[in-house]
């Protein structure tokens, strides 16, 4: 395949577009999505398990029986796999969750957690309580530490203390599900950009024929976030790691072009080195490092191109055409 790429076969390029776009699409099922569903049948186990032993505690109380249905009921739908994902056989794979399906079934159940607050013993109240307010007072996020005095304030377990834990419950469901929320917008919006980045990368193959440059970006572009992360010890998004190779590919083939524009003899800016290496021979060594080097840095193609900017706005006759 790769003497394919590199031979000018359309089909090869093609061939890797896809590739690299299935890896991507499983990688954003199978890494993030698949295990937040399996933590999810995880908790709906624990609600039932939860709301079968609050309804042993007072079977006598018809308010209390409704509301333990109901959130039976609930939790019956979830467990439904059609709910959550399109198809969930032991041959089918990941790919069969939805991200939107997923955020929404985190509702539903964290909805269904609060319903068994109210149920729940003074016991476990106060153990819930206690929870929260450690859980909160340790975070450094504003308005964690009010809410974490407020519940230290309740030392008994009581309807206010209930409907305080209540309320706390409510205001890190949100928060989560609202995190998640952007996570997964932020997921959709890298595989557009992706995707319509493939897309593009093999119709500047098909039209340019500069296979080998783009391949050189795209590693430029896979080395970047790589070494970031290893310099800063710091985890970088999954967007990011996405589309860096991508970026590096449309990169890689623009900037060889701009390098071409500012070494022209009319202009004559980088000299004749980059003259004879760059656009019109993309397989010399010296450009596929400027290849390379253009994928892995995004600073420097911006730099390039408002340093070109410069020249066409500086070559400008006042009445704004040039001459």
């Amino acid at each position: 395949m790769w003497d394919s790429v590199i031979g000018g076969s359309h089909g090869g390029l093609a061939l890797v577009c896809l590739s690299y776009l299935t890896i991507v699409f499983v990688t954003s099922r199978g890494l993030i999505a698949a295990p937040r569903y399996r933590r999810l049948q995880g908790r709906i186990g624990d609600a039932r398990a939860q709301a079968t032993v609050l309804a042993a505690t007072a079977p006598d109380d018809p308010a209390r029986t409704a509301a333990i249905a109901a959130v039976t009921a609930r939790l019956d739908d979830l467990e439904k796999t059609s709910m959550v994902v399109w198809r969930l056989l032991p041959t089918s794979w990941v790919i069969a969750i939805p991200l939107s399906k997923l955020a929404a079934a985190w509702r539903v159940l964290h909805s269904s957690e609060r319903r068994l607050l109210h149920l729940e013993p003074p016991e476990e109240s106060a153990a819930r309580l206690r929870s929260l307010r450690l859980r909160l007072a340790a975070s450094t996020r504003p308005g964690d530490a009010e809410l974490a005095t407020q519940l230290a304030a309740q030392t008994v377990a009581g309807p206010e203390a209930v409907a305080l834990v209540s309320a706390a419950t409510a205001y890190l469901h949100d928060r989560e599900d609202d995190e998640a929320d952007l996570e997964y917008e932020q997921q959709r919006t890298a595989l557009w950009l992706a995707t319509t980045g493939l897309g593009a990368v093999l119709l500047i193959g098909v039209t340019l024929d500069h296979q080998l440059t783009m391949m050189l970006g795209a590693l430029g572009g896979f080395l970047s976030p790589q070494i970031g992360v290893m310099r800063s010890q710091r985890p970088t998004s999954w967007g990011v790691l996405v589309l860096a190779p991508v970026g590096g590919a449309l990169a890689a083939v623009g900037g060889l072009l701009l390098v071409r524009m500012l070494a022209d003899p009319e202009l004559n800016l980088l000299g004749q080195v980059f003259l004879d290496n760059s656009w019109n021979a993309p397989a010399q060594p010296i450009a596929l490092a400027i290849a390379l080097l253009f994928g892995f840095s995004g600073t420097l193609f911006s730099r390039l191109a408002l340093t070109a900017t410069g020249q066409l706005v500086s070559t400008a006759t006042p009445t704004g055409r040039l001459p």
